[in-house]
């Protein structure tokens, strides 16, 4: 989507211009106009008469020029009007500042649903309400409250909080970090993050996209956009609201559905967005994916002047899952020759505390000569001897010569290494304090290059899936009024998927039950269905190992029985009969629905023990088979599938696939509200897998 009317506009009009500086329309009109923007510019102002040297009309019509881009800065209650004046004029496109919208409550909502019915009768789009506005550095304009535009760059960045906008802009300018272009999404009435993606994805201009995101309204179709956008630039996120007071209080600040971080990160993960856990960290990474190549393969050099933050180095990189390179014998060789003896030629390369620039040239250039090494770490600690400020010219000399690997830079020290580090960072290497901002860094660069060397795959199709017996049971029970599915029902439903389940039935009478045991085959087990029966073995609810006629209707008598004797107003729908299954290891499948991105499939430890070891794995539905593989490798209890102490490996295949067979499940049922499989039972290797314990709530 091309949004060339808010970032490369061909005219402006500022509505709401105030007279007085600091009054917002002032700010928004006087940056605008400082800010190198050469296409017209018009002032609204109801009063009419000259503000900033400029002559201003009373309202937009009056305005001779055609109007491509409206900013609005006047009370909430006058912006409808003037929506409909700028839809009259042929506006394209509207940047509403104006706050007292969906944020204030249901009288704001409804003003805000009745002011985006209106642009989109004449054609308009609306980046707000209630933002802080936009700046484009490559236009240039400066739409925004910033005192300053900052360094023209590759970077585009989308907030949802317009206030830390403007704080990091104020950052941004102080370091001197290049921007493309900045939006403020506000409430996101119109356009959101979503459209701001794809229009930031379509500019030549930026080369990666950050959000600042507090809530995604659209989140399947933020997944599929950011899925292809990610093939072309990295997408950086910070998300607020990760919290449970957090996500409270990201809702009433923008009037959004917040929805679980665990779905946000599943999410990204799929989609491979780089989730940062800072500002700080965002712009750190930015800053990196401008300015250095993506690293081909795993493997990291260090080359430092001093053995701890070394060894503190190699340590972060392990932890990260980062590989340090082994270095070839060739280089090590050549090392040896050319460092002192004490020198050590491993990795990390420690060329001693008393290392002069020509020996950082030399580690650092044999490292990056070696074909297993594909990105190095610098590191320096200013010693009395140490020339930090040539050090930092050699190593930048050294690393133009080998622009295909990343280098990351630590000069550790303060006043010592400023020099040093100014021009580093003035060079494209980016350079840090501490060696843990630095390797974070390098990790997010091989994050995002793993992510492109993976093969795109799709969820498998299943041919045996039965989509019309499902639609029937569901339509069943909603004929009924009910919500929850019998087990029977839910039992069918997941075998109509291609899951393996027992035998099951409701039997009315003694009768009905000797007839489904006889029909699926000895021994079977029986279990009360009641709505308001919870726990049914506590109550003589459940009876086990039932092997002939006689001792069903027994049981039938007697579960009837102590049901009505412990809960004599229960509504009791009749009793189940299942097929006894042979006990295997015990695993849960199941599912919740998120608000933004749907269904979220689970899986782990199962039985009693999964609310309290809580050993289980998320993945957006539908999944592929990677998906589903690294599901159940993220889990403690997938040592154990494989065989402990001389067990033999479960079927872990079955189990796969009875994973994916729900994602699609989930999937094609929207009203599936939650699913629980515990246990389902996984046998040896070739011995498949059965679902024990079926529940499903339908919306």
């Amino acid at each position: 989507m091309k949004l060339d009317a808010i970032f490369r506009p061909s005219s402006v009009a500022v509505i709401g211009v105030s007279s007085t500086p600091g009054k917002v329309g002032y700010v928004l009109a006087n940056n605008l106009l400082k800010s190198g923007y050469d296409k017209p510019v018009y002032l609204v102002n109801v009063r009419g008469g000259e503000i900033l040297g400029r002559e201003a009309y009373r309202s937009i019509s009056e305005i001779p020029g055609e109007v491509e881009l409206a900013v609005i800065s006047i009370p909430s209650a006058f912006v409808l009007d003037t929506v409909m004046e700028c839809g009259e004029k042929g506006v394209k496109a509207l940047i509403i500042i104006s706050a007292g919208f969906k944020e204030t409550g249901h009288e704001g909502a409804e003003l805000e649903r009745k002011i985006v019915e209106t642009a989109h009768k004449y054609g308009m789009r609306i980046q707000g309400p209630n933002c802080l506005g936009a700046i484009n550095t490559h236009v240039p304009f400066d739409l925004s409250f910033a005192s300053t535009l900052p360094k023209k760059g590759s970077i585009g960045f989308i907030t949802q909080s317009g206030a830390l906008g403007t704080a990091i802009l104020d950052w941004i300018i102080a370091e001197e970090i290049g921007f493309g272009s900045i939006v403020s999404l506000g409430n996101k009435a119109d356009l959101d993050e979503v459209d701001f993606i794809e229009a930031m994805a379509e500019d030549p201009d930026i080369k990666v996209i950050l959000l600042y995101l507090e809530s995604i309204e659209r989140g399947r179709k933020f997944l599929e956009v950011a899925t292809e956008v990610v093939k072309k630039k990295p997408i950086l996120v910070v998300k607020g609201g990760t919290s449970s007071a957090g996500a409270k209080a990201a809702g009433s600040h923008t009037g959004a559905l917040v929805g679980s971080f665990l779905a946000y990160q599943k999410a990204f993960d799929r989609a491979g967005v780089i989730l940062s856990e800072s500002m700080e960290d965002l712009f750190n990474y930015a800053v990196a994916f401008t300015e250095q190549s993506l690293p081909a393969d795993e493997g990291i050099a260090i080359v430092t002047n001093a053995g701890g933050p070394g060894i503190l180095s190699t340590d972060l990189i392990e932890s990260l899952g980062l590989k340090m390179a082994a270095l070839s014998d060739e280089t090590k060789k050549y090392l040896k020759a050319n460092l002192p003896a004490a020198a050590s030629v491993g990795n990390p390369v420690d060329i001693l505390g008393d290392a002069l620039p020509d020996r950082y040239a030399v580690a650092l250039e044999s490292s990056l000569k070696d074909s297993n090494v594909h990105s190095v770490v610098v590191l320096l600690t200013p010693q009395a001897m140490t020339d930090s400020l040539t050090t930092a010219e050699y190593v930048v000399e050294i690393i133009r010569k080998y622009p295909e690997k990343p280098v990351i830079s630590v000069f550790m020290g303060g006043d010592w290494v400023a020099d040093a580090v100014k021009y580093l960072k003035d060079n494209g290497v980016p350079c840090f304090n501490f060696p843990e901002k630095g390797i974070k860094t390098l990790n997010a660069l091989y994050h995002y290059a793993r992510h492109l060397r993976l093969p795109e795959l799709e969820p498998p199709e299943f041919s045996d899936i039965d989509r019309e017996t499902v639609k029937g049971i569901f339509d069943g029970a909603k004929a009924d009024g009910r919500n929850v599915l019998f087990p029977h029902e839910a039992a069918h439903v997941i075998k109509a998927y291609g899951i393996p389940a027992p035998g099951s039935g409701l039997a009315k009478t003694a009768d009905e039950a000797v007839m489904y045991a006889e029909g699926m085959g000895y021994p079977v087990v029986m279990k009360v269905v009641s709505p308001d029966i919870m726990h049914k073995t506590d109550i003589g609810g459940v009876e086990l190992n039932l092997v002939n006629s006689s001792m069903v209707r027994i049981a039938f008598e007697e579960i009837m029985r102590k049901s009505r004797k412990a809960q004599p107003l229960a509504k009791i729908y009749g009793i189940t009969v299942d097929k006894m299954v042979p006990k295997g290891r015990e695993m849960i499948i199941g599912m919740s629905r998120d608000p933004q991105f749907g269904p979220m499939v689970m899986f782990g430890l199962g039985g009693i023990y999964v609310n309290y070891l809580k050993d289980v794995a998320f993945r957006l539905a539908p999944m592929n088979v990677r998906e589903a593989q690294q599901m159940m490798e993220e889990t403690r209890s997938y040592s154990m599938l494989k065989g402990v102490r001389g067990e033999a490996p479960a079927d872990i295949d079955a189990l796969r696939e009875a994973i994916l067979r729900v994602g699609h499940l989930v999937w094609d049922f929207p009203e599936l509200k939650d699913l629980d499989i515990n246990p389902i039972f996984v046998y040896e290797k070739g011995k498949g897998c059965s679902a024990l314990d079926v529940k499903i709530t339908l919306s």
